[in-house]
């Protein structure tokens, strides 16, 4: 089971690697439940954790994680001193902290410029980030650490970057002239179908045989005009 597992995060960290361009050292944003969940499992995090993820680490939290772990009191007085151990990373609540679920969403917003790993045993925290592209995610089941596969929204991300890639621009443009000449020929037809519908019989046959009764008709008055002017001159 250990190297299914350490097969699928070198898989999962290839995808984060190639697409979003994570980088070591690689820095992981750690919250009150995941270091709660680490100190009940006997998890080494920053022992084990490089091993995992096959690269060097930064622990990271956020003065807002920390102030909520204070005020929870002694229950969680193990995993205060697990984040109290990291790196803290300023974040935007330095006169009004929030809880510690917001302040790491905030720190992943506009794309996730600092290449945040997110690590949370809050399944709230957790659906929130997948609906954001390019943030992995880190929880932990039983007593092992796991590195979730891409979420959807990263999958289709990468998916459509890739289609825009792949096309240049100018074709691009010629893809959009031909969908709107197809657009166009479409009405037209659209309009000549409607013209056939229409019964009644052809206007211009009409005038036709219209012509062919008045030359008809005026041939035998011409020949009566030319027998009257015979009789006359004899």
């Amino acid at each position: 089971m250990g190297l299914t597992r350490q097969k699928h995060a070198k898989k999962n960290m290839g995808f984060y690697k190639h697409n979003f361009h994570f980088r070591q050292p690689f820095q992981v944003l750690l919250d009150g439940t995941f270091c709660q969940a680490a100190l009940r499992n006997k998890i080494q995090i920053r022992e084990q954790l490089p091993g995992y993820l096959d690269g060097a680490t930064q622990l990271c939290t956020t003065r807002c994680v920390l102030k909520e772990l204070e005020s929870l009191g002694k229950a969680l007085y193990g995993a205060k001193l697990i984040a109290q151990r990291s790196q803290v990373r300023n974040c935007s609540h330095h006169k009004a902290p929030v809880s510690g679920s917001a302040c790491l969403l905030s720190m992943i917003e506009e794309g996730n410029p600092h290449h945040f790993f997110i690590a949370t045993q809050d399944q709230d925290l957790a659906n929130k980030v997948k609906k954001k592209a390019g943030v992995p995610l880190l929880f932990i089941i039983q007593n092992t650490m796991v590195l979730d596969k891409p979420s959807p929204k990263s999958l289709a991300f990468v998916q459509k970057l890739q289609t825009n890639q792949l096309v240049p621009e100018h074709q691009k443009q010629s893809i959009v002239q031909l969908k709107e000449k197809e657009g166009l020929a479409r009405q037209e037809g659209e309009k000549r179908r409607k013209r056939k519908r229409v019964g009644g019989p052809n206007p211009l046959s009409c005038l036709k045989k219209k012509k062919k009764k008045t030359q008809e008709g005026q041939e035998p008055s011409a020949e009566k005009k030319k027998r009257r002017k015979r009789k006359r001159n004899r």
